[in-house]
């Protein structure tokens, strides 16, 4: 496993940083600007959480003062370039390509959605960046993987404001 940062804001106003061993895409990495669907690689840049999914079925909800997303079966994230819907959160079925958040791995059962992407998206230049549960396989499909104590603790930490920075 890598390791990354997270800078987190504290009470006190000052900057925690917290580093995490982590999986990063199949592929490597690939700076914000050239990613594109489907290319298996991690985007670096500096990014922000915009919410927390969890599988209730699962897991009980984790600590976290960012917003809460209990998944259902029929919870899916479109990556179909074509979709006014592409890189948003969808309900299943859709005629669109998507993934579905509600697996039969752990892989989504505890993650957090970033701002990859996002204000507005840009149809080909990547969906569904999430930081989710760590895979067996050791890589991800260009999302980041952790350990879920180690996501759960990040989970605590953030506030919107905290800068997730991917780098190398």
């Amino acid at each position: 496993m890598n390791r990354i940062l997270f800078h987190l804001p504290t009470k006190k106003g000052h900057i925690g940083v917290y580093s995490f061993s982590f999986h990063h895409g199949k592929e490597g990495y690939i700076s914000e600007d050239k990613h594109v669907e489907g290319d298996m690689k991690t985007p670096l840049g500096i990014f922000h959480p915009l919410q927390v999914f969890y599988r209730p079925d699962r897991l009980t909800p984790p600590q976290t003062k960012m917003p809460l997303w209990a998944l259902s079966p029929q919870d899916g994230w479109c990556d179909d370039p074509h979709s006014p819907e592409y890189n948003r959160a969808v309900h299943l079925p859709s005629p669109y390509g998507h993934e579905k958040m509600w697996l039969d791995t752990s892989l989504y059962d505890l993650g957090i959605v970033i701002d990859h992407n996002t204000s507005p998206p840009i149809p080909g230049k990547g969906s569904a960046i999430f930081i989710h549960i760590a895979s067996p396989k050791g890589y991800t499909a260009g999302c980041l993987g952790l350990q879920e104590k180690d996501l759960r603790q990040l989970c605590k930490a953030l506030t919107p404001e905290t800068e997730l920075v991917f780098g190398e």
